[in-house]
């Protein structure tokens, strides 16, 4: 008896390269200008076509496999937008995972559109309502950048996206302090502080422009109501500060401080000067728009249909 294939799908970690925050809407949202940069960090999914119901298990036991997880609502989503009856079935899914969790580097929202290019692959839906695109906008705002990836300006809630040339590569330290940030305790933070804080200067948006000399002027809006209740943060910057990074600033909502190298050598000292201050140290590099493309375009063709 033949065993089915499995297909392994990378999912990329992102930075927030800048993260400009308008105030809290009607409609509970907050207007965003940010510019996303993949990272070659990722998770891995295993995904095995075999009989039955859809399955989830995880490598990291404190990772939710339920619908709590957006693989299993990616699963579920794309299997009803197809038109398919019950619930999801044909696919058995082991996440590996390698990207923290509540670090603002977009773990989450990665593994589901790695999930959903692999789910299109099996289960070959039809309409506008299964494409993937409009799938990945319903699970979260995040999730079509990662369909997307390289460096790319995110406008509205972040779904809004616009592809930029690529940032020149470079390596980048993580790191890491001992907690998470929920999404949603950073924009809290970030509504009570701006009647009480001055906002961060206004510079030009296109300060990334400079990408080809450092420093780079990076600005979160999230990163001072963070470091407010959390030192780490602003410690965590002053230690990638002080081991030569050329640019660093907290990504997305926390809690994972990022520091930007043109060298690798310079990348590793720093990575064990950060350790060295007491947080998890990560050691990684920027990955291009051509490399993230290759995760959602390389199984496709070869993929088995399963049902």
């Amino acid at each position: 008896m033949t065993r089915p294939r499995t297909i392994r799908v990378r999912a990329y970690a992102k930075i927030n390269l800048s993260l400009r925050v308008g105030a809290l809407q009607a409609d509970g949202f907050h207007p965003l200008q940010t510019v996303f940069q993949s990272l070659a960090l990722h998770d891995t999914l295993q995904i095995t076509p075999r009989p039955g119901p859809f399955e989830l298990t995880c490598s990291d036991p404190g990772v939710p496999v339920d619908d709590r997880n957006l693989v299993t609502r990616a699963a579920q989503e794309l299997w009803s937008a197809a038109g398919r009856a019950g619930e999801p079935r044909g696919v058995a899914v082991h996440l590996v995972k390698h990207i923290p969790i509540q670090a603002g580097l977009g773990g989450g929202s990665s593994d589901a559109a790695s999930a959903l290019s692999a789910f299109a692959s099996l289960w070959r839906p039809r309409g506008a309502r299964a494409d993937v695109g409009a799938v990945a906008a319903r699970l979260g705002s995040d999730v079509p950048y990662f369909l997307l990836g390289g460096t790319a300006l995110g406008l509205s809630r972040g779904e809004e996206l616009y592809p930029l040339e690529d940032l020149p590569a470079f390596s980048v330290v993580l790191a890491l302090p001992a907690f998470g940030v929920a999404t949603a305790d950073a924009y809290r933070w970030f509504d009570e502080d701006r009647l009480t804080q001055p906002a961060a200067p206004r510079g030009p948006f296109g300060a990334i422009s400079a990408w080809r000399g450092l420093p780079l002027a990076l600005v979160n809006d999230l990163e001072a109501p963070v470091a407010r209740r959390h030192a780490d943060i602003a410690a965590a910057k002053r230690a990638l500060e002080a081991a030569g990074a050329g640019a660093a600033a907290m990504t997305g909502s926390g809690s994972a401080v990022f520091g930007l190298f043109v060298r690798a050598a310079a990348a590793r000292r720093a990575a064990r000067a950060v350790a060295e201050a007491g947080f998890v140290s990560l050691l990684t590099r920027t990955v291009d728009r051509r490399t993230c493309q290759r995760v959602h375009f390389s199984f496709a063709s070869s993929s088995p249909r399963h049902a």
